[in-house]
């Protein structure tokens, strides 16, 4: 069973802003998502199904067009396929996305 110290995950930048710590098994992917000040993820669909936590600070989520402000303690679910994108806010916030199954795109990375 792998045990994971986020201080010994590489970050990864995905977008300008967006680093990410990435850990998976074969049916289930963790990633913490650090957000910068005013980083933006662009729109953007994948067939994972993706819950998430804020761990810290706000940011906005733009799911199916309709707009959310987040804070520390809130979850968030984005079914399959559903257009969306994230805002970060003027101070830096960190995240815990899930996705199920795990997103081959960010195996790679």
């Amino acid at each position: 069973m792998p045990i994971y110290d986020q201080s010994n995950l590489e970050p990864k930048e995905i977008h300008p802003g967006v680093k990410v710590k990435i850990m998976h098994g074969e049916k289930i992917m963790m990633m913490l998502v650090d957000i910068a000040p005013n980083a933006n993820v662009p729109t953007h669909t994948h067939e994972n199904e993706q819950a998430g936590r804020v761990l810290s600070g706000s940011f906005k989520l733009i799911i199916g067009g309709q707009e959310h402000n987040l804070k520390e303690g809130d979850h968030y679910l984005i079914p399959s396929n559903v257009p969306h994108s994230a805002h970060g806010t003027d101070s830096s916030s960190l995240a815990l996305d899930i996705f199920s199954p795990p997103r081959e795109d960010y195996k790679k990375l």
